[in-house]
């Protein structure tokens, strides 16, 4: 049995290696097509592009693992079936179940790997990423001036240059507009050559010019109606350009810790708990001031606050003896009353739904987790019954289980975002592939021919050959 269980964990395992690595692959690529525009052109090291892709790597693997887990256990079952392993098994004496053992143990480590995953390595794997990814997008492009182009990626310059020898840095034809002193004073600055050069810490850019002129105009203060303009010429002229802001610079994680995908299942329930808190006063603050008003209209308008005049303000009456003042006060009352009963509802509901996403969060890290164990009982069984190994159908039949899963997750979550239904939506995707799991593995275990092609095959031809034999017979005059 010791040589067959390592068969079977062979069998199992190298798929299961392979399909994960395609998993995260696929998931990293559509990350970096999303955020490709964000990271070319910005000169990045290598170093810091492998660091991101590192961290959004890390936040992957919960996604993929489940994938990994249904592809291998469906493609290691339909082999054993198509090569007819699993037949000489069952001819040996052993059954589905004890063939699907070796694999249920490896899968069962792997659902403690991703919740210990999920709750303790992704929060930091997640801030990582949200920083290094935000220290990125803030970055701006490296200092590219082409020949023939206005660059105007420096703050208060817009420089152009006729030609450029890109291997030794020298540029003929160079104009550059300085509007860094504000809109009353422009300077113009021409030279006919130039060599442009960055500080060894990337924080400056020094032009220095060649045979040129300086022409400033200034209209500011004293010279507003003068508008004096000054021309100087230069044989060699230095400008130093700031350009700090070129660099990526480091972000302090305090910024990202906050947020409830960098949190673990303590910190999140205990965020939860006090969020709640502040919700429930909010609320009785809110119905304290809403009191207060409709107190003070009862009090001037002598009638008792009903639901339709609070939302309907302009169908308030008041008695006629009332004076106009205090008529005038009445609706008031009632108006701020409205006003607070509609900026209260909007704001509970958005506290309501960030409440949400935080038990979203900590549900997710159970569910994501017992997924794997669940379509593992979803694939292994499906595998031995259609009994057809390779990429082509368990690929197929992966992606569709894996669609399913996917999509009444993603309905169920944003109704419990909304607050349509209660947490317990996040179990919806696990309550569906748990009865197909328990059918298929029933199926399996008993030899079943109700998924089998060809007793549905025999079953149909017999339907025909019935009806051939007993034709339908006709009434009517001969």
């Amino acid at each position: 049995m010791r040589k067959l269980d390592r068969l079977i964990l062979r069998s199992f395992i190298g798929p299961l290696a392979l399909t994960f690595t395609i998993a995260v692959f696929v998931l990293l690529m559509q990350f970096v097509w999303k955020y490709i525009d964000d990271m070319v052109g910005k000169g990045l090291e290598f170093s810091i592009i492998a660091e991101l892709l590192a961290y959004a790597s890390a936040t992957f693997v919960p996604m993929a693992l489940p994938i990994a887990v249904l592809f291998a256990s469906i493609m290691t079952m339909g082999n054993f079936g198509e090569r007819y392993e699993l037949v000489a098994m069952k001819a040996g004496g052993i059954s589905v179940s004890r063939v699907m053992a070796p694999m249920m143990v490896v899968v069962l480590l792997l659902t403690g790997v991703a919740f210990y995953f999920a709750n303790n390595v992704m929060p930091t794997a997640m801030l990582k990423y949200r920083m290094t990814l935000y220290d990125i997008t803030r970055k701006k492009p490296a200092v590219n001036i082409r020949p023939g182009e206005y660059y105007k990626d420096i703050d208060g310059y817009v420089i152009r240059v006729g030609e450029k020898d890109n291997d030794t840095g020298i540029m003929d034809d160079i104009t550059i507009y300085d509007h860094s002193k504000g809109i009353g004073e422009t300077s113009v600055i021409v030279a006919k050559r130039g060599e442009m050069v960055t500080s060894t810490d990337d924080r400056y850019l020094t032009f220095t010019l060649f045979d040129g002129y300086s022409y400033t105009e200034s209209a500011t203060g004293e010279n507003y109606q003068k508008r004096p303009f000054t021309t100087i010429g230069f044989d060699r002229q230095v400008i130093t350009f700031d350009i700090s802001s070129f660099a990526l610079n480091r972000s302090s994680e305090d910024i990202f810790k906050g947020s409830y995908q960098m949190m673990n299942i303590t910190q999140l329930d205990t965020t939860v708990a006090r969020l709640r808190m502040q919700l429930n006063t909010r609320k009785n603050n809110g119905q304290a001031d809403i009191e207060s008003n409709l107190h003070a209209w009862h009090l001037y308008a002598g009638n008792a606050p009903r639901i339709d005049t609070v939302f309907n303000p302009q169908f308030v009456k008041t008695p006629r003896d009332v004076s106009k003042n205090q008529r005038n006060y009445s609706y008031n009352c009632v108006n701020t009353a409205v006003k607070d009963i509609r900026a209260n509802i909007e704001l509970q509901t958005a506290d309501q739904e960030y409440i949400n996403r935080h038990v979203i969060e900590m549900h997710r890290k159970f569910t994501l987790s017992i997924a794997c164990l669940l379509l593992f009982l979803v694939g292994a069984p499906f595998g031995s019954i259609v009994r057809k190994g390779g990429l082509g159908m368990p690929l197929v039949a992966s992606v569709l289980f894996f669609v399913l899963y996917y999509v009444i997750g993603m309905i169920a979550e944003k109704a419990v975002r909304e607050s349509a239904i209660g947490p317990i939506g996040m179990w919806f995707s696990s309550f569906a592939m748990l009865p197909i799991g328990i059918v298929l593995t029933i199926q399996a275990t008993t030899d079943s021919s109700f998924f089998d092609s060809a007793s549905w095959k025999r079953f149909f031809l017999k339907l025909l050959q019935r009806k051939k034999q007993n034709p339908p017979q006709y009434e009517g005059n001969t």
